[in-house]
């Protein structure tokens, strides 16, 4: 995609113009994995010969993230409500590879705060407003920058409302009349539920809020709306797109999603090879490849026991864990099993990255005082301990009671530390269990739990020791099968392409 209208090159039929709206992107705002698929996925297509660009929020973290923000000569303003018009400036920059132009919303009333999307007491009272602004803005913005726009991609509820009002408003606005939509559900748990008098802030007519697109049980729902008012809609991982159909799942919204049939498509999210990659990672006390591993994982490994004055241990098997500290990510099952290794002084050791529930953190904390020889706390987030952990782990744990895709699972095979996860999501499609068949035709990568249990966490982390321990040819194969697989953004992006093209079919047969 062109940065200006003055840019675009003569546009040929084999080459799409695609808009990414989000409001996370790598390295300018991040909480989970959406920022790293934003930051990355768009160069990567722009790479395969198609002209991209993002456009996003201009949060108060834009300004540390280290690289240029050029200001603009652009601002307009959205009429609110009839009492309300509110002004903003856009702002622009460049994600970090493949010189893809950023540009970001700049209304400091709405995003110049200290978090993006709340605070620990909870979500700002005003975020349907607030994204209400940020999507219709952004489709503003769309009309003064690009001379033509193929897709518009859309993701998680902050941009739900979309895919919506470009259906309103196709006729009227010339750039929308053959654009068509992409919506990517990164977590279905979080929906943008609001009350249906903020349909309001949507500046559209009340004819339009039914059970079609913006109602959900008398409330306003900015994923559900997406999600029907979109010409194709993606989940992270193939398994996850299957997941969600169901009651289980589903979140309120399975019978809406059974209902997509063929325009509901699950593509795993890849990884950065560039900033994951043990051969080349500069955090590391000292770089591996699968050649390698067994020294450059132990180096590693004394180096973390060093640091957080563990026992220097090379045999000792290090388990590792980062991410949020909440029950979805299976908490209540790694609690007790960290327990019994740690009051039965099995021979392992630990080693925690992340936030969350105050209760976790307060009896993880105890942990570390009680254990301070064998478990390691870390409560915050550091990138550079991330791929140390991912380094020097010989197991990494990630029993998630759901997972869309999950990023962390892929960083650990890349690195050689054997997943332990859970058969749901993304896990289940990035790991292949280890059994009789699976070693045998060298396929395995991890461990699976049998059920949502910590005594099946228990006994999984069990199986893995015992080949590690006693079958050190079959681990080193588990290891090293982990190691060649490719998870990164190439094959995704490829992926991408293709439904981006199979979109813009749909959209032309539709007409």
């Amino acid at each position: 995609m062109p940065a200006s209208p003055e840019d675009t090159p003569t546009r040929t039929n084999c080459v799409l113009n695609i808009v990414y709206l989000t409001t996370e992107a790598l390295p300018f705002a991040k909480t989970g994995g959406l920022a790293d698929v934003c930051g990355t996925l768009p160069s990567r297509v722009q790479a395969l010969g198609h002209r991209c660009a993002v456009i996003m929020p201009a949060f108060r973290s834009i300004w540390q993230a280290g690289l240029e923000i050029e200001s603009t000569d652009i601002s307009f303003a959205i009429s609110m409500n009839p009492q309300k018009l509110i002004g903003c400036r856009l702002l622009k920059s460049r994600l970090l590879e493949g010189d893809v132009p950023v540009w970001f919303v700049d209304q400091p009333q709405y995003f110049d705060r200290p978090s993006l999307y709340g605070t620990s007491a909870g979500d700002f009272p005003d975020n349907a407003e607030r994204f209400a602004f940020f999507g219709r803005a952004a489709l503003h913005a769309i009309g003064r920058l690009f001379e033509q726009t193929d897709i518009v991609h859309c993701n998680d509820w902050h941009t739900g409302l979309v895919p919506a009002l470009m259906n309103v408003h196709r006729r009227d606005t010339p750039w929308m009349k053959d654009a068509a939509t992409v919506m990517t559900i990164h977590n279905l748990a979080y929906q943008g539920h609001f009350p249906a008098k903020d349909f309001g802030w949507t500046g559209l007519d009340w004819e339009h809020f039914h059970y079609t697109a913006f109602e959900y049980y008398g409330h306003l729902n900015y994923l559900k709306t997406g999600i029907t008012t979109s010409d194709m809609v993606t989940t992270v991982s193939p398994r996850y797109s299957e997941e969600i159909r169901s009651p289980r799942q589903g979140c309120g919204l399975d019978a809406v999603l059974r209902g997509l049939d063929d325009r509901l498509v699950g593509i795993t999210n890849g990884i950065d090879n560039n900033v994951w990659n043990p051969a080349t990672d500069y955090n590391l006390a000292e770089n591996y490849d699968i050649g390698t591993w067994r020294t450059g994982k132990a180096a590693n490994k004394r180096a973390l026991q060093d640091q957080f004055h563990l026992e220097i241990n090379d045999e000792i098997p290090m388990i590792g864990l980062v991410g949020r500290l909440a029950e979805q990510k299976g908490w209540d099952l790694i609690l007790p099993v960290l327990h019994w290794h740690l009051d039965e002084n099995r021979p392992t050791q630990w080693i925690v990255l992340g936030s969350g529930d105050a209760g976790y953190e307060q009896e993880l904390r105890r942990l570390a005082e009680m254990y301070p020889n064998r478990f390691a706390l870390y409560l915050g987030f550091s990138d550079q301990l991330a791929h140390r952990i991912e380094a020097a782990s010989d197991l990494f744990v990630m029993p998630s009671h759901y997972e869309p895709c999950g990023l962390n699972q892929l960083y650990s095979l890349r690195y050689g530390a054997v997943p332990v996860v859970t058969t749901t999501g993304g896990l289940a499609d990035t790991v292949v269990d280890v059994d009789e068949n699976t070693l045998l035709n060298q396929t395995a990568t991890g461990f699976h739990l049998r059920s949502l249990h910590p005594l099946s966490l228990d006994e999984a982390i069990g199986r893995a020791l015992h080949l590690r321990y006693h079958e050190p040819a079959k681990w080193g194969q588990i290891v090293e099968t982990g190691m060649c697989q490719d998870w990164t953004w190439k094959k995704s992006a490829a992926e991408y392409v293709q439904l981006y093209a199979k979109t813009m079919a749909l959209k032309a047969d539709s007409r």
